[in-house]
């Protein structure tokens, strides 16, 4: 069932075909699928305001209304948001917020609560954590002004502009720089991109030092991706640059509390209340209540969810990670999808769920990835890895949007209301 393994590398573990998934999927009573957007549905892009997502994955989502929630780091408002991708797939703002076509769910790490008419809500965000938020994008481009020159001291200040200008992310509650354009300019210097992940990591706590000084100390984290995991201290670990893969890309500056597993916990809260009319972790339970480790947050649904409240789940992500560790003792297991996955495995053994965890192959897109093209988990999981992967799609968000499209049509037709 688990497939062979090497000593250094975990081949492909398929329990399931698309088609055995589709019709158990179809037929599920309860079912909430929980999905990852960039590099799932659309693929990883440089510059992520060419991102496009096809109409009709958009339609095909609105089908599951009741079944289906985002949970993304990205963010669902603003000139870089999501629901400006669906509002271009549809031609016409309108639409989407009169037809309610906008994707329901978590954004931002699981801080931006969103239904699907559009209405948004940052549940347990306090004024001043907004307020410091609003003026972080200033403060990345006065910081990168000061240290990029030194990194890539051959731009020339045209060139220095306009990549800072594609770097600094300005989302609400997650601001982020990423290095995709500038890792271009250097595609097989190793060494010139590390110096540029080991720049933004320090301009990165330099932005943490400015909210300690405001009186935040325990208001933000550092999220890296992709990452290997977390140190001792919960910090998580940047991915050096190595050849064929660019490691680290992205560091957002996200409001603690704001982790995929926590905003899996919300959405099973939130599917469970409309289904019986009882929230079984309380109407206000957000990801910045939530408790933050994953035995912690089994130990909570035990406690507070009985078994025939709990749905089947389905995760789908992209970004998983698995490197060995450099001392030759273990492994370095991280990526922004493999918490909630994990948590969402473990949930199905606990309440005797058939879970699925579900990984789509984002290697095809303009950033470079670990690939399962050769039916290989080399970088993305490894023989010791707790793990399993039920399903993949190789073919990368082109055959996934494929398979969604087509499995939302037939359960809508089968008459499934949840």
């Amino acid at each position: 069932m688990h497939g062979r393994v090497s000593s250094k590398t975990a081949t492909a573990m398929i329990r399931m075909d698309l088609a055995s998934l589709h019709q158990e999927l179809v037929n599920s009573s309860d079912l909430l699928i929980v999905q990852d957007l960039d590099g799932v549905c659309m693929p990883l892009v440089k510059d992520p305001l060419t991102r496009r997502l096809p109409a009709d994955y958009v339609h095909a989502a609105a089908r599951l209304r009741g079944s289906f929630s985002v949970l993304t780091n990205g963010e669902h408002e603003g000139h870089r948001g999501v629901n400006r991708l669906v509002e271009k797939a549809l031609g016409d703002p309108s639409i989407a917020r009169n037809q309610g076509l906008y994707l329901p769910g978590l954004a931002a790490g699981g801080v931006q609560l969103q239904d699907e008419f559009g209405h948004l809500t940052h549940p347990g965000v306090s004024d001043a954590e907004m307020s410091f938020l609003a003026s972080v994008p200033k403060r990345m481009n006065a910081l990168m002004r000061a240290l990029l020159p030194s990194a890539m001291p051959e731009l020339a200040d045209q060139d220095l502009n306009a990549e800072i200008d594609q770097a600094i992310l300005d989302t609400q509650v997650s601001p982020t720089i990423n290095l995709n354009s500038l890792f271009s300019r250097i595609p097989s210097d190793v060494n010139g991109q590390r110096a540029l992940q080991s720049m933004l990591e320090a301009l990165m706590q330099q932005l943490m030092a400015m909210a300690v000084a405001e009186g935040l100390q325990e208001s933000f984290f550092l999220h890296v991706a992709p990452n290997l995991g977390r140190d001792s201290s919960g910090t998580e670990l940047l991915k050096p640059s190595t050849p064929g893969d660019v490691g680290s890309t992205d560091i957002q500056f996200m409001l603690r509390g704001a982790i995929k597993e926590a905003g899996l916990l919300v959405l099973i809260n939130r599917h469970i209340a409309a289904r019986t009319g009882t929230a079984p972790l309380g109407e206000d339970f957000n990801v910045r209540t939530a408790p933050q480790d994953l035995e912690s947050l089994l130990a909570l649904c035990k406690q507070r969810i009985s078994p025939e409240q709990m749905p089947q789940l389905v995760g789908i992500g992209d970004t998983v990670t698995s490197t060995e560790n450099s001392s030759g003792d273990g492994w370095l297991r991280g990526g922004s999808d493999r918490g909630f996955l994990t948590l969402l495995q473990e949930l199905g053994r606990c309440f005797q769920r058939p879970n699925r965890v579900v990984i789509v192959d984002s290697s095809g897109g303009e950033i470079d990835r670990p690939s399962l093209a050769d039916d290989s988990l080399t970088g993305i999981s490894d023989p010791d890895d707790p793990l399993q992967f039920d399903v993949c799609f190789p073919g990368g968000p082109d055959q996934y949007v494929a398979w969604f499209v087509a499995f939302a049509r037939a359960r809508s037709e089968a008459g499934a209301t949840t």
